[in-house]
């Protein structure tokens, strides 16, 4: 047995994505952006896309990127030729792109509504459509979620519908997309820039808030899902699967 003067020595731990290529959809801020600095931790080359081209170069050279691409995720034609122009095979493919919508379900209107349910379930299906060919067998799509459903309110109705037809989906793309992987993780509140843009001067009331009644007695941020995501990738037997990730926030009130 090796030992050292210190008592032991550990053995060195192999990255775990040594040598793969991880794809982040929405990869210039959050959870698509700490989740390339994991993988990039984990030894693996990130392409990244945004649609801010300005904030995506900043993030792609914070991470080394391989490659970046700004184009709108939304965009079926732009998600195509984005893969379409890959210049080869590639392991992973997390999508955090899109932004939920919020607002009063019979104040919409129908195009408004219709627009609202389609678009997340559509980049979806666009991107898994995309990555046939292109992931390799036992590599994964990623998808982000969420929580919404499981707490009703006024105002989340649609965000809620959407986030409650997204594990069926991944379960059903796990099957079509065999031998590649398809996954979900489903966040509750995660402390993004995102969040911030949409909870403004409420922020860090919310904050507040979370940290006094969640079970883990903090809030949830962009590390925790990212942490999440590298074993997904890693664990080849993992498909079909959601994972909640709230720190207990569906358990509490408030």
């Amino acid at each position: 047995m090796n030992s050292s003067a210190g008592g032991g020595s550990a053995m060195a731990r192999e990255p775990e994505l040594a040598g793969q290529t991880v794809v982040v959809i929405g990869g210039s801020a959050g959870m698509g952006l700490e989740t390339a600095r994991r993988a990039r931790a984990e030894g693996a080359r990130v392409i990244l896309t945004g649609r801010d081209a300005e904030k995506l170069q900043r993030a792609a050279s914070e991470v080394d990127a391989l490659s970046f691409a700004a184009f709108d995720a939304e965009d079926p034609a732009a998600m195509a030729r984005f893969f379409r122009e890959l210049p080869g095979a590639i392991d992973h493919v997390m999508v955090t792109a899109g932004r939920p919508s919020y607002g009063r379900i019979l104040e919409m209107s129908h195009e408004q509504g219709r627009e609202a349910l389609v678009a997340h379930v559509m980049l979806f299906i666009e991107a898994a459509r995309n990555a046939v060919g292109k992931v390799k067998p036992g590599g994964t799509l990623i998808f982000i979620g969420g929580t919404g459903a499981k707490r009703p309110a006024i105002g989340i109705g649609i965000a809620s519908t959407v986030t409650i037809a997204l594990p069926a989906l991944t379960a059903n793309l796990a099957l079509e997309l065999a031998p590649v992987r398809a996954n979900l993780i489903a966040p509750g509140f995660v402390d993004t820039p995102l969040s911030a843009e949409l909870l403004g001067d409420d922020l860090e009331k919310r904050r507040k808030q979370l940290r006094d009644t969640l079970p883990i007695r903090r809030v949830v941020g962009p590390a925790d899902v990212a942490a999440l995501a590298v074993h997904i990738m890693a664990n080849t037997a993992i498909t079909g699967a959601t994972y909640d990730i709230d720190g207990g926030q569906q358990f509490v009130a408030g």
